[in-house]
C-alpha cells in the first residue's frame, strides 16, 4: 500500500517514475530516490505515514476549488471556467488600459474568447485572478525583416573573450558595443553574448555563466562606467583606488584572471560610487528612477549581496542556507533593520546594477540603429545557484534542495551535476508565475532576443537531490502550456525572438510545440549527419531552426577536425584508452565526410583553413531563417571556451582573443568568412523567395 501511495504521490507532482533513456531503453526511478526528490519539492515522503500525508495533501489540493492567482489563455480561444464558477456568472474584465468590459460564461462555463493580448484582472461572483492572454505564437524573424523568407545571420561571442584597450583584463559592455557597431556596418542582423547574469560578488573563484547568483540581474563586471560617467572620472578613480598597474597586468594576461580581476574592477566600483554619492550628480535622477523601477527584485538582491559578504566576513559561508534562520527570510525584520543600518552598502550594489543595465542598452541602441535586425540576442541559463540571491529571495518558487543534470547517457555514463535549482512548478502556479514573469522581462529589457538554454527545461528537467548522484534523480514536470504562452506574451511584448537549445535527448513532440510556438530550434553542423560521415544536405535543413557551425561546449571547426577536444580529454584524464581510440577513429569518419560533403558542393578545399571557409557557406546556403558564427569559427581559432565535465586543467570560461574587438572583424580569414557568408544568406534569400 504504501508503495502504491509513494508513486501516486509522485505522479500528483509531477514526478516520472518511469523514463526512455537516451538509447531508447525504459527505466524506473528507485523507490528510494522518488522519497528523496519529493522531500526537495517539500512533499515529505521518509517514512508511510509522511507519504499517506503528503498524498491526502496534493489530492485535496487538486480537487479543492481555489483559484490560482493567474490563469493562461490563447487569443481568441474560450477559457474553461467550470472547475471554479458556474455557467451563466459574470466575468467583469478590466483589461490593461483600465477599460472594462463584462463577458458571460456560456453553457459550459467559458469565458468567451473576446479580450485582446495582455494581463487583464478579471472578477468573477466576487473572485479575482489575473487572466494572461497569449498571441498564437512568439515574435519571429518574419516580423523582424522587412522580406520574408528571413536569411539572417549573425555573431555569437563570449563577452569576456573581447579585448579593448584599458579593460582591465576582460570584455565588457563597450567592447560589446564596438563588437554590435562592427559587426553591423558589415551586414549582420545578430549578436549572440554569453550569460551576462549576476554571478555572487563575494566569491569569484565561481565564475561560470551558467551558474548565476541570480537571473533577474546582471553581472556588475560587465558594466562600462566610463561610458556613463565619462572618462575623466574613471580615471581619477583609477588613480584613487591606486589599481593603474594592477589593470595594465590584467589587460597583458592571455587569459582572464576572475578573482583578480573581479576584485580590481570593485574597487574601481567603489571609488566611482564614492564620488558619485558626493553632492548632486547630474545621473543621481537617472539612477533614482532606474531604482525605483527595479522594485522589489533589485532591492532584495542587493541586500542580499550586504548580507552574504557580511555572513564570509563573519565566518558563516556564502550560502544563505548555512545563515542564522533569520537571515533565511527576505522579510524578516532582521534583514529589514540590516539593512537599513547599512543604506549605502545596498546603494552601491544598486549603483553598479545601474552603470551596467545602461551599458548593456547602450550596446542594443547602438547594434539596432547600425542596422541589425535583431540586434543582441541573450542567454538564458536553466537555472541559478541554490545558495545565490535568487534563490534566496524566490523561495517558494526555486527549488534549493534539489540540482538540475542530466541522467547517464553514452557521452556520460555517471550522468551529470550541473550544480544549479530549478524553478518549482507548483510554487510557480501558487504565485501566479511570477518568478518566470519576471525573468522573462529582466533578460529581454535590452535584447531583440533571448536563446533559453536546454529548453527541454520548459517541459521536464531531470533533477537530484543535494548530495546524491546524478544517476539519483528523477524527472519533473512542467506545464509547459502555460510556460510557453507568457513566452509568447513576453516575446511578443519586447518584439524579441525566441531560440531554444534543443539539443541532447529532446522529449517526442516537443521541438513540434517549440515550431508551433515560433521558437526557433538549434541545428550544429557536427552534429547534423544523418549517419557518421554522411552530412544533412542544405535543402534538407529545416526552416524552424537556427543553423550554427558550433556552440561553445564543442571544439571549433579548427580543432574539431584536429581532434584538440579529444586531446584535452586525453591530457586531463577523463577518457581511458579504448574510450579514446574509439572517438579518434570515429572524428576521423566524420571530418572525412564533412570534406566529402562540403567538396561535393563546393570543390576541393585545400586545407583546414578552406574547409572552414566551405562549412561556413556550406549552412550559409541552408534554409534556416537565422545562421550565427562563433567567432572562434571566424576566426579559425581552435581552442573551446568550455570543455564540459571539467571544474580543473581547462581554461573554461577564460579564452581571450589576441586582437583588439576593433581589429577582429578586419582579420584577413574573419573578412573573407564573413563575406562568404553574406553572400550565401543572399543566394539562399534568392532561392527560396
Amino acid at each position: 500500500m504504501s508503495e502504491t501511495a509513494l508513486h501516486r504521490l509522485a505522479a500528483h507532482v509531477g514526478l516520472a517514475r518511469d523514463w526512455v533513456d537516451a538509447n531508447n531503453r525504459p527505466q524506473q526511478v528507485a523507490d528510494e530516490v522518488l522519497r528523496k526528490v519529493l522531500e526537495g519539492l517539500g512533499h515529505p515522503a521518509s517514512d508511510d505515514n509522511a507519504i499517506d500525508s503528503s498524498l491526502r495533501a496534493v489530492e485535496t489540493a487538486d480537487d479543492s476549488e481555489h483559484l490560482p492567482p493567474l490563469l493562461t489563455a490563447d487569443l481568441g480561444q474560450p477559457l474553461a471556467l467550470g472547475r471554479y464558477f458556474s455557467a451563466g456568472s459574470t466575468a467583469h474584465c478590466t483589461l490593461e488600459d483600465d477599460s472594462r468590459q463584462a463577458l458571460t460564461l456560456d453553457a459550459q462555463a467559458r469565458l468567451p474568447g473576446e479580450l485582446p493580448i495582455g494581463y487583464h484582472q478579471v472578477d468573477v461572483d466576487g473572485r479575482a485572478f489575473t487572466l494572461a492572454v497569449a498571441p498564437p505564437r512568439c515574435y519571429s524573424l518574419d516580423d523582424a525583416v522587412e522580406q520574408p523568407p528571413p536569411r539572417c545571420w549573425g555573431l555569437a561571442v563570449q563577452l569576456y573573450s573581447l579585448r579593448r584597450p584599458g579593460d582591465g583584463g576582460y570584455g565588457d559592455c563597450l567592447a560589446l558595443e564596438q563588437l554590435a557597431r562592427t559587426a553591423a556596418e558589415r551586414g549582420a542582423d545578430a549578436l549572440a553574448i554569453s550569460p551576462i547574469h549576476a554571478l555572487s560578488a563575494i566569491d569569484q573563484q565561481h565564475y561560470s555563466p551558467y551558474s548565476p547568483s541570480s537571473r533577474l540581474l546582471l553581472n556588475t563586471l560587465y558594466a562600462s562606467p566610463a561610458a556613463l560617467l565619462g572618462e575623466r572620472a574613471v580615471r581619477m578613480a583609477i588613480e584613487a583606488a591606486g589599481l593603474e598597474q594592477t589593470l595594465e597586468d590584467l589587460e597583458q594576461q592571455p587569459l582572464v584572471d576572475w578573482p583578480r580581476a573581479a576584485d580590481a574592477r570593485l574597487r574601481l566600483l567603489e571609488a566611482l560610487y564614492q564620488d558619485f554619492s558626493q553632492g548632486d550628480h547630474p545621473l543621481r535622477t537617472d539612477f533614482d528612477s532606474f531604482r525605483e523601477a527595479g522594485g522589489q527584485a533589485l532591492e532584495h538582491h542587493c541586500r542580499f549581496e550586504v548580507l552574504q559578504a557580511q555572513a564570509v566576513d563573519h565566518g558563516q559561508g556564502a550560502d544563505w542556507r548555512n545563515w542564522p534562520s533569520a537571515w533565511h527570510d527576505p522579510y524578516h525584520p532582521e534583514v529589514e533593520a540590516f539593512a537599513s543600518a547599512y543604506p549605502a552598502k545596498v546603494e552601491f550594489h544598486a549603483f553598479c546594477q545601474w552603470l551596467t543595465d545602461r551599458s548593456l542598452q547602450r550596446a542594443q541602441e547602438a547594434a539596432r540603429s547600425n542596422g541589425m535586425a535583431v540586434g543582441l540576442i541573450a542567454d538564458l541559463a536553466v537555472g541559478a545557484d541554490g545558495a545565490g540571491s535568487q534563490a534566496w529571495s524566490r523561495q517558494d518558487e526555486l527549488l534549493a534542495n534539489l540540482k538540475v543534470g542530466a541522467p547517464p547517457d553514452i557521452l556520460n555514463r555517471s550522468g551529470q551535476d550541473w550544480g544549479i535549482c530549478a524553478f518549482s512548478p507548483e510554487g510557480l502556479k501558487r504565485n501566479g508565475y511570477r518568478a518566470f514573469i519576471e525573468m522573462l522581462r529582466a533578460n529581454l529589457a535590452h535584447a531583440g532576443g533571448l536563446r533559453i538554454d536546454h529548453a527541454m527545461g520548459l517541459r521536464r528537467l531531470w533533477l537530484i537531490p543535494r548530495g546524491c548522484k546524478p544517476s539519483e534523480g528523477a524527472y519533473l514536470h512542467y506545464p509547459l502550456e502555460d510556460l510557453l504562452r507568457l513566452l509568447a506574451l513576453e516575446s511578443v511584448r519586447h518584439q524579441a525572438i525566441i531560440l531554444g537549445e534543443d539539443l541532447g535527448t529532446v522529449p517526442e513532440g516537443l521541438r513540434e510545440q517549440l515550431a508551433d510556438k515560433a521558437v526557433l530550434g538549434m541545428r550544429v553542423l557536427p552534429f547534423e549527419q544523418t549517419q557518421p560521415g554522411r552530412f544533412t544536405p542544405i535543402l534538407d535543413w529545416p526552416d524552424n531552426a537556427l543553423a550554427t557551425t558550433g556552440t561553445h561546449d564543442l571544439a571549433p571547426l579548427a580543432g574539431w577536425l584536429q581532434s584538440r577536444d579529444i586531446d584535452w580529454s586525453h591530457r586531463l584524464q577523463l577518457i581511458d584508452a579504448d574510450t579514446e581510440q574509439h572517438w579518434r577513429q570515429a572524428r576521423q569518419k566524420e571530418s572525412d565526410g564533412l570534406r566529402r560533403t562540403l567538396q561535393a558542393s563546393y570543390g576541393p578545399q585545400k586545407d583546414d583553413e578552406h574547409v572552414i571557409d566551405a562549412a561556413i557557406r556550406y549552412i550559409g546556403h541552408t534554409r534556416a531563417p537565422l545562421v550565427l558564427i562563433p567567432l572562434e569559427d571566424l576566426l579559425g581559432s581552435d581552442e573551446q571556451p568550455n570543455l564540459p565535465g571539467t571544474t580543473e586543467g581547462h581554461p573554461n570560461w577564460r579564452r581571450r582573443f589576441a586582437a583588439p574587438v576593433r581589429d577582429l572583424l578586419d582579420d584577413e580569414a574573419a573578412a573573407r568568412r564573413l563575406e562568404l557568408l553574406a553572400q550565401a544568406r543572399e543566394q539562399a534569400w534568392e532561392r527560396d523567395r
